[in-house]
């Protein structure tokens, strides 16, 4: 067995109606003054409504920055940051989905560390310290709570990510009731995103160990038996608990063995068309484990029989009919990408680097073509 280092979140609870408990979680870490990093459509729902009751209770002044969109830029993550110095916050809490998360993340390094935002984009450039920080996911996709990873979007359209250990959260809170009112198309899309870091953990060319296969399985154990379920039956609270566990893992499994060519193909669509990242990971994802399958790769061979698959060609078979089931999108097309935008989508992720390295085959520029041709 090959040597590994694995690392992960230190606490993560499970309970219904955990953010309830938000204020008690807060007070035993003797915090006094809290941002709650969001965005506006969670809070107008009501959502944040009993965390910031128990937080009150709990006599503990909290403030509230509800502005992150999708995809964050730089100037949102910088907005938020004023607002917790302004606020003086002593502890960071991160509410919604990976792009809120994420922003948290990097609140709670930029309000502490001497370092720039500019200076950490990479793997291992960020340093301590950081504010304590509480992640707490209403949507089970992204597994931001239990990664040491932010996205943020730079420029006009390109991603870029800021990977180091001190961005791991102190306390990732998973309430399956937050995510009982989520649309079909969130859920179903949000869910396929957690299968796709499970799958691409699973098969990555590096940091792959025992640990991360062991989550990866389970969590494409518990995704696929919960995802129809909490797709089409919103209020089943056992499918939700199970979607967000699978997520977890998933997080936990690609926060080790890094994810590859699935996300270096995604991000541009979600940069350049603002198409939700899970949803851009679904849309090229049987094209590039058919490419990958063409590499020779028996990983998917291995995963296959958790989908009721045989082999890997079935397990993509199985995907592509999962996502007809769920009315998930599958054309480039039919998110508004034109054909003549497929060049520069393939120049764009060609540039992630951070990501193409793990890639079980290696993917030039004519390879990154050809997937959006066939995904078109």
């Amino acid at each position: 067995m090959a040597d590994f280092i694995f690392t992960t979140t230190p606490e993560i609870q499970l309970q219904r109606g955990a953010a309830a408990r938000l204020g008690e979680l807060l007070a035993v870490r003797a915090v006094r003054r809290v941002l709650i990093v969001t965005d506006a459509g969670l809070r107008r729902a009501g959502l944040l409504d009993p965390a910031l009751a128990s937080i009150a209770k709990a006599g503990i002044e909290a403030a509230v920055y509800d502005e992150v969109v999708a995809d964050p830029p730089e100037d949102i993550v910088a907005a938020a940051l004023a607002h917790a110095r302004t606020h003086r916050a002593d502890a960071i809490v991160g509410f919604g989905g990976g792009s809120s998360m994420d922003v948290a993340k990097l609140v709670a390094l930029l309000a502490r560390t001497p370092q720039a935002l500019a200076e950490m984009y990479g793997i291992g450039l960020a340093r301590g310290p950081r504010l304590p920080l509480i992640q707490i996911p209403t949507t089970a996709g992204t597994g931001s709570e239990v990664t040491p990873i932010a996205i943020v979007t730079t420029g006009a359209t390109e991603k870029k990510g800021v990977v180091a250990p001190v961005l791991l959260p102190d306390l990732a809170l998973l309430d399956p009731e937050l995510t009982r009112g989520l649309p079909q198309h969130v859920t179903a899309a949000t869910g396929i995103d957690a299968m796709v870091h499970a799958i691409e953990a699973y098969t990555s060319r590096h940091k792959k160990n025992p640990l991360s296969d062991a989550l990866a399985r389970e969590a494409l154990r518990l995704l696929s038996g919960a995802i129809e379920r909490a797709s089409l039956q919103g209020d089943d609270l056992d499918a939700r608990s199970d979607m967000l566990l699978g997520a977890c893992f998933a997080g936990m499994a690609f926060a080790n063995a890094p994810v590859a060519a699935v996300h270096a193909l995604a991000y541009p669509i979600g940069g350049r068309f603002h198409v939700p990242h899970g949803l851009s990971n679904a849309l090229v994802l049987p094209h590039v484990l058919r490419f990958n399958l063409g590499g020779g790769t028996k990983h998917y061979d291995e995963l296959a029989p958790i989908f009721g698959a045989t082999d890997g060609a079935g397990l993509v078979t199985r995907l592509e009919q999962l996502a007809d089931r769920l009315s998930v999108p599958k054309r480039l097309r039919d998110v508004g990408i034109s054909h003549n935008e497929l060049p520069l989508l393939a120049e764009d992720a060609m540039r992630q680097t951070r990501l193409l390295v793990n890639n079980p085959r290696d993917v030039t520029i004519d390879d990154a073509r050809a997937i959006y041709e066939a995904a078109y």
